[in-house]
């Protein structure tokens, strides 16, 4: 038999059971589908986990501080150590982070308010849309002065700022020197949605003298080893204890992220996989029941000269049609469901090729494994006992 022949007879018996060869391929199209649509959204998780911690910058280091009454890392000596291990460090900033009610006129809206230090913008290659940035000066007198998210400015001012405009930070009026460039679409949330002011003024408006948290750039990411090793050396030479302190390594976390999110994709995919073999187990019965209920048909074939390859060839290209039929719908259904899901969780996911060959790639090698055992019972069929049959 030839394998056009094969194919042309394994259509005409889908099409003369529409309704039971649906239900047999809907185990393979349920299955196919969430295959495709878990290991999406976890890339699209993936994506959106990493593309965060990037913009932090994988030559960063950010250091947690616990300052005692005797043991204390002031902001001064963080600048002097930085200075002098310049082969190594890019810069520092002071990172004073808190959330406020900030409002203008009759709006108002709660946001992260950062303090950090004049070379902030530089560090995180960040650009001005408009003024400029917090200075020295600013930081030294403590002027109230601060930068917005395009988020805040469209929420509180509709999107235009004018120079000695003002803002109301905790009760306190700020004056507005600069607006951020657009970097995440000015929504709720994003990197947009910030305010940045002097550390020295939100220490004050945080009631605490002492800042606990630096974020530390490399030359390189060549040096990220080397700065991380400076650090360990001078806090334990202040501290005297590595419990009073906490060095993390941007790019070591970015791998371990990859590394979890490869394992959640693993395991998710391999749950969903279960009702790829739930679905073959079905095809198997519903081959085992055509069978017997073509046995006749078997025997009349063999009496016509088929031979026992023929009819196996005929059995398991019916059971890959119908696993294959059903793959390739799930995959349709999969990907429009990774897109769906992908923009109601405001994530960036959508199928992978590899998804969607390895679900493809196993729907088919499903119909063929789990309708050999079916071919082989039809091939072994005695002709005449098959043409005595009822």
């Amino acid at each position: 038999m030839r394998l056009g022949q094969a194919f042309k007879l394994a259509w005409q018996c889908i099409l003369g059971s529409k309704m039971r060869s649906f239900l047999t391929m809907l185990g393979m199209i349920i299955g196919v589908g969430s295959v495709i649509t878990l290991l999406g959204l976890m890339q699209g998780v993936t994506n959106y986990l990493v593309g965060t911690f990037s913009e932090l910058g994988t030559n960063s280091l950010i250091v947690n501080i616990r300052n005692t009454d005797t043991r204390v890392v002031d902001v001064e000596d963080v600048y002097r150590f930085t200075r002098e291990n310049k082969k190594v460090f890019q810069g520092v900033t002071p990172s004073v982070a808190a959330s406020y009610t900030v409002k203008n006129k009759n709006s108002s809206v709660s946001t992260s308010v950062t303090g950090v230090g004049e070379d902030y913008l530089e560090l995180k290659s960040i650009d001005l849309a408009w003024g400029r940035f917090i200075s020295y000066a600013d930081i030294k007198n403590r002027y109230n002065a601060c930068v917005l998210g395009t988020y805040i400015v469209d929420k509180l001012y509709d999107g235009k700022i004018n120079p000695g405009d003002t803002i109301r930070i905790n009760g306190q009026v700020f004056t507005i020197v600069g607006v951020l460039e657009e970097q995440a679409d000015t929504v709720q949330g994003s990197s947009d949605d910030c305010i940045y002011i002097p550390y020295s003024v939100a220490c004050r408006l945080a009631g605490n003298s002492k800042i606990s948290s630096y974020t530390f750039v490399a030359a390189g990411t060549e040096h990220v080893d080397g700065a991380e090793a400076a650090l360990d050396d001078y806090l334990y030479g202040i501290l005297k204890d590595v419990d009073l302190y906490s060095i993390m390594n941007m790019a070591e976390l970015l791998d371990v992220i990859n590394q979890i999110t490869a394992m959640m994709s693993s395991i998710l995919g391999g749950i969903a996989g279960i009702s790829l073999l739930v679905a073959g187990i079905g095809i198997m019965n519903i081959m085992l029941v055509s069978v017997v209920e073509r046995t006749k048909e078997i025997g009349i074939r063999k009496s016509l000269g088929a031979k026992r390859r023929d009819i196996m060839w005929q059995f398991v290209i019916e059971a890959a049609t119908i696993s294959m039929l059903g793959g390739f719908i799930g995959i349709v259904i999969g990907s429009a469901a990774t897109t769906a899901l992908g923009t109601l969780f405001k994530i960036e996911a959508a199928p992978t090729m590899g998804s969607i060959l390895l679900a493809f790639g196993v729907s088919a090698a499903i119909g063929i494994g789990f309708g050999y055992a079916p071919a082989s019972k039809a091939a072994k069929l005695n002709p005449i006992d098959a043409l005595r049959s009822e």
